[in-house]
């Protein structure tokens, strides 16, 4: 190997082990890999930003903004409201839903197909007396598959077709996925509506979804001893019988600013301590009222609990939230919007530290509690996902056919190449923003600037490994592995290693490194590329073993209370079924 490419694959290396261990957000991830490349001269300064302004990154960001609004519009709640039946058994259940998610990821993001579609599923499942936990899974698994359909369906698509139109001159086409991506689709949505959920741990379906929202274990959260509590005077330990009734329990207090040691059980209580309590949201309102307490933060609201003024609301935090790896106390949550971080949950886990100063990650689920007319507009600016109804929110209903039909015009017009598509979609975004579907300050909220930082920042890295040649080094040692293999084989042991690449890194990371190998082994067998660019396509989005190959994942983990091994029970079956159903459609669709 050169010093290029051995610094190439170090770095690259080094950025996939910080990927896995999770404590820095990807983004800054990428983005300081892109610098360290450019100081160590393996890309080139005049480069070092190109990634930014590629065709792939500003497709994303305009399918990002188009699809704000297809939801502000009520296009999608429509469809999504006519197929809720809390009568329905689980699989017919899974099946309406994982339909319905699929076919809405294939023309906007998966992401904000499952974020439409997760509020609702939650309600259904607790209506009908079961726990959420059986159907969040299948839904995250059939709003990735969905995305398999179409070029804008998923960014690993995306790059694909942006790759194939910088080596071989021309893009794949917006329906040029959907042959295969369908029959994959097909065969993945059936498959969890029939098998597929009854293979999560029964632990995590045995729990009374009447009685409980989800399955996360519970809140560890923080109420505050008011002037006037009967527990000022007494002991912790002499509240057990009314704690437990509230069916809460008591962890600790916290006494100017310090939490004190163990559970304090033997401290008598002050006006002004915090207790540090283990319980649900019904349960913390039951024991604020029992023993005369008050949230924290309360006085910042400017009404009393309880008073139409004041709500709570649960969120989940996905990968891009304003709040992922920062505390509330980081962002000021309570001071600068008046609105208290009341608890946390994070599968069931007990915190040392006070609630305020925890650092949130991605899947966390939060208890907020503050101001109704301030609720909605905080979450939407921390870019959490809230797991019930808001009540608030403003829904343009009547702009519902004229949202779909300007999205529907920029795709048959690029669809019919009468107009190049990032001008299309930029069209439709234009359209929306000036008839206020998608208001001014949604234009860049809706854009999902971490996942753009990561395009633009490793597309020069995945450049300069093409030209060192380390993608034929890679590409080599797969051929040799499979020496004497059809192009058939060498396609299938391609999927399974980009498969189980996105498993543990972004899906879109996976999609920019395998995209190169892909072309460089078809040239290696004097075969056509597109088979293989296909494949990539396909095994780069179909992340289901872990929690973390996909955003999607993440953001049911908290509400579905799973665990890390819980996915690979239903991933795995699920992508040895891709596998085997694309596979043979690749060879009949796009024969070597």
């Amino acid at each position: 190997m050169t010093n290029d490419q051995i610094i190439l694959f170090t770095l690259l290396a080094a950025v996939f082990a910080m990927l896995l261990w999770g404590r820095i957000r990807y983004d800054v991830v990428a983005f300081g890999a892109l610098v360290i490349a450019v100081a160590l001269g393996v890309v080139n300064q005049q480069e070092a930003f190109a990634g930014f302004g590629h065709p792939a990154v500003i497709i994303i960001a305009l399918v990002l903004v188009v699809s704000r609004g297809l939801v502000n519009s009520g296009a999608i709640e429509i469809v999504a409201r006519h197929v809720v039946d809390t009568s329905r058994s689980v699989s017919t259940h899974i099946g309406i839903m994982s339909g319905v998610g699929a076919a809405l990821s294939a023309v906007m993001n998966n992401v904000g197909a499952l974020a439409l579609l997760m509020p609702i599923d939650i309600q259904t499942a607790s209506k009908a007396g079961r726990s959420p936990a059986l159907t969040l899974m299948p839904l995250s698994f059939a709003t990735i598959l969905g995305g398999l359909v179409t070029l804008i369906g998923t960014p690993p698509n995306i790059i694909i077709a942006s790759f194939r139109e910088q080596e071989l001159g021309a893009s794949f086409k917006m329906f040029d996925f959907a042959p295969v991506g369908i029959v994959a689709a097909t065969a993945g949505v059936l498959f969890v509506a029939l098998v597929g959920w009854r293979l999560i741990p029964a632990a995590r379906s045995e729990h009374d979804s009447a009685a409980e929202l989800f399955e996360i274990g519970e809140y560890v959260a923080e109420i505050r001893v008011k002037q006037g509590s009967s527990t000022i005077g007494k002991r912790v330990r002499e509240l057990d019988e009314l704690v437990e009734e509230a069916d809460a329990a008591i962890l600790g207090i916290i006494r100017r600013g310090k939490r004190l040691p163990g559970q304090a059980r033997r401290e008598i209580v002050r006006k002004g301590d915090i207790f540090v309590v283990e319980a649900n949201p019904n349960s913390i309102e039951e024991l604020v009222g029992a023993l005369g307490l008050e949230y924290v933060g309360e006085e910042k609201h400017g009404s009393l609990v309880g008073t139409a003024d004041t709500a709570l609301i649960e969120v989940v935090v996905s990968e891009s939230s304003r709040i992922a790896r920062r505390s509330a106390s980081d962002i000021r949550l309570l001071y600068r919007h008046g609105v208290t971080l009341l608890g946390v949950s994070r599968q069931g886990k007990k915190f040392q530290g006070r609630v305020r100063q925890l650092e949130i990650l991605p899947g966390d689920v939060l208890l907020l509690y503050g101001a109704n007319d301030r609720l909605n507009e905080i979450v939407d600016w921390l870019g959490a996902l809230p797991l019930a109804e808001r009540g608030l929110q403003v829904i343009k209903r009547e702009t519902a056919w004229l949202a779909v039909g300007i999205f529907a015009l920029a795709i048959v017009l690029a669809s019919l190449e009468i107009v190049y598509l990032p001008i299309a979609l930029a069209g439709a975004c234009v359209a929306l923003t000036l008839l206020n579907i998608v208001p001014t300050r949604e234009l860049y909220t809706s854009i999902e600037w971490p996942v753009i930082v990561l395009l633009g920042s490793l597309i020069p890295i995945g450049n300069a490994l093409q030209e060192t040649g380390g993608t034929a080094l890679i590409a080599n040692a797969i051929v040799t592995i499979s020496s004497g293999a059809s192009p058939a084989v060498v396609l299938t042991i391609l999927m399974v290693v980009t498969m189980t690449l996105s498993d543990i890194l972004n899906n879109t990371a996976t999609a920019l490194i395998a995209a190169p190998v892909a072309v460089t082994i078809a040239d290696k067998l004097n075969v056509s590329p597109d088979p293989f660019l296909m494949a990539v396509a396909i095994a780069a989005s179909c992340a289901f073993l872990t929690p973390i190959g996909h955003k999607n994942n993440t953001l049911i983990m908290g509400p579905g209370g799973y665990n890390f091994g819980d996915y690979w029970r239903m991933g795995l079956p699920l992508e040895i079924i891709v596998i085997a159903v694309s596979v043979p459609m690749l060879l009949i669709v796009w024969p070597f």
